[in-house]
C-alpha cells in the first residue's frame, strides 16, 4: 500500500486560515466595496502560503478559498476569485520564492490579470446574455468623443483607436493594481518574516 506524503499539521492549519482570510476579504469587499483597499489583498494570502510552505499549500489555499466562496456566495463569485486573483496569488508566490525581480513578477502578474479581465468580460457576457465588451466599447467611444471635442477636434475616433484605447486601459489598470499588490506585499510580508524581493532602487528611493 502506497504511503501518503507526510504533511506538517501547521501547514494544514495555516493553509485553512489563509484560505478563510481570503474568502472573508472577498465577502466583505462584495457587500462593502472599498475600492482597491481590500482588492489589493486578494492574492496575498495564497502567495503567503507558497512563501511559507510550498506550491501544494498555495494551490490548496486557492481551492479551499474557491470552495468557501462557492458555498457563501455561489459558484459565480468563486470563479471570479480564481480568475484572476487565485492564479495571480499562486504565480506571485512562485516568483517571489525564487527572488524574481519586480520587473519580471509585475509583467507576468499584469499579463495574467489582463487575461483574467478578458475572461471576466466573456464570463459576464455568458451569464447576462449580452455582450459586455460591446457595452464597454460604446462607453469608451463616448468618452473619446468628449475628450476630442474638449481639445477642439470634431473628428470621430475610428474603431481601431477605440479598441486600442480599451486594451491599453486594461493593461494600465492591471499594471497599477499589481504594483499596489507588490507594494503592500513588500511592506507587510517583510514584517511577518516572509520578505519578497526589494523593489527597484528608484522606486525604493521614492518610498523612502
Amino acid at each position: 500500500m502506497k504511503k501518503l506524503p507526510h504533511t506538517d499539521p501547521r501547514e494544514m492549519v495555516e493553509t485553512a486560515f489563509l484560505a478563510s482570510t481570503t474568502a472573508m476579504l472577498f465577502l466583505v469587499n462584495y457587500y462593502f466595496p472599498l475600492g482597491p483597499l481590500l482588492r489589493m489583498l486578494f492574492p496575498l494570502p495564497t502567495a503567503l502560503a507558497y512563501l511559507r510552505w510550498n506550491s501544494r499549500a498555495a494551490w490548496m489555499a486557492m481551492v479551499v478559498t474557491s470552495l468557501l466562496l462557492a458555498i457563501l456566495m455561489g459558484p459565480t463569485r468563486s470563479i471570479q476569485y480564481i480568475v484572476p486573483h487565485g492564479l495571480v496569488g499562486v504565480t506571485l508566490g512562485y516568483l517571489w520564492k525564487r527572488d524574481f525581480p519586480w520587473s519580471g513578477s509585475l509583467s507576468i502578474a499584469t499579463i495574467i490579470g489582463s487575461v483574467g479581465t478578458a475572461f471576466q468580460f466573456v464570463f459576464l457576457s455568458v451569464l447576462l446574455g449580452e455582450n459586455v465588451w460591446t457595452y464597454s466599447i460604446v462607453q469608451i467611444s463616448a468618452f473619446l468623443n468628449w475628450l476630442m471635442q474638449l481639445f477642439g477636434s470634431l473628428e470621430q475616433p475610428d474603431f481601431a483607436m477605440i479598441q486600442a484605447f480599451a486594451i491599453g486601459s486594461i493593461l494600465i489598470s492591471n499594471l497599477a493594481y499589481q504594483l499596489l499588490v507588490h507594494l503592500v506585499a513588500w511592506i507587510v510580508l517583510d514584517r511577518i518574516g516572509n520578505p519578497i524581493p526589494h523593489p527597484p532602487k528608484w522606486l525604493e528611493s521614492l518610498l523612502a
